[in-house]
Order: C-alpha cells, then structure tokens, then sequence
C-alpha cells in the first residue's frame, strides 16, 4: 500500500512539474527562426497590439498548474485525515478540474493559432502540455478509485 502511495505521490509531482515546463518554457510553437510561447505572442492590428486567444490558454495553464498542487497538498492532507474505506473525491474533482483546464488550453492553442501558418510546428511544450493532460486524467481516475485502506 506504500509503494502505492508513494507511486502515485511521485507520478503526481512529476505531473506538476511537466505542467510548470510546458506553461513556462518557450516552445509552444517552433519554427526555424523563431520559438513562441504562452507569453509572448502579440499581433499587431492596425495601430493596437492583440493576445488574440492567448490569454485564455494562459489562464486555463496557470489554473491547471494551481489546480493540480492544490490537488498534491489535499491529497497528502486527506492521508492522514481521512476516515478509513473513505475514497480520495476531494482530490480527485481537483485533477479533474485540472485536467479539463490543460484540456482547454491545448485545445484553444490548436484550434486558433497557427492555423494558417505553412512554416513550424508545435514545440515541445505543447506536446508536454499534452502529456500532462493525459497524465492529470489518470491521476482523476486513481484518485477517485482509490480507497483509503484498512491497515
């Protein structure tokens, strides 16, 4: 039960760190010259400077990052607070709600930029957004399964 616990403690903080590269690092899309990210994209239009659908994918990341810590801290509380046979809800909605927010921002980020661009692609932050997304969704189904054992 503690190599369990311990797995899904160590799966989870690497899930949150592959959340803060891909929101942080600069390389959502890449192209020979030029890598973008969440924070730096603006396009000029007419005389004002636009984020297009940047800021939703920068706030659905940042509060799929807040959500998914939040979750880690919750879970480690529940631990030891937690009635026997009780099965780990709480943490669970919080992944979820973690999960569908990187959901969101890759799927904004796919659908809306660069779709008309011939040169690039997606860098690796995108993938690892990707990546974190599947994660978040496993990490939702183990929490929510996963029942508080009697010792």
């Amino acid at each position: 039960t503690m190599l369990v616990l311990a797995g899904i403690v160590v799966l989870h903080i690497t899930t949150v760190i592959l959340l803060l590269v891909a929101t942080i690092d600069n390389a959502w899309w890449v192209t020979d010259t030029e890598y973008t990210d969440l924070w730096g994209k603006w396009d000029l239009i007419g005389l004002d400077w636009h984020y297009d659908f940047l800021q939703s994918v920068q706030a659905t990341s940042v509060l799929a990052c807040v959500f998914t810590i939040l979750a880690l801290f919750v879970f480690v509380a529940q631990l030891f607070t937690l009635p026997k046979g009780q099965r780990f809800i709480f943490t669970g909605i919080l992944q979820l709600i973690a999960c569908l927010c990187i959901m969101t921002a890759a799927s904004i980020y796919t659908a809306q930029l660069h779709t008309t661009e011939k040169k690039g692609g997606y860098g690796h932050s995108y993938i690892l957004a990707w990546i974190s997304f599947v994660l978040t969704l496993f990490l939702t189904i183990t929490y929510i399964v996963l029942r508080k054992k009697n010792d």
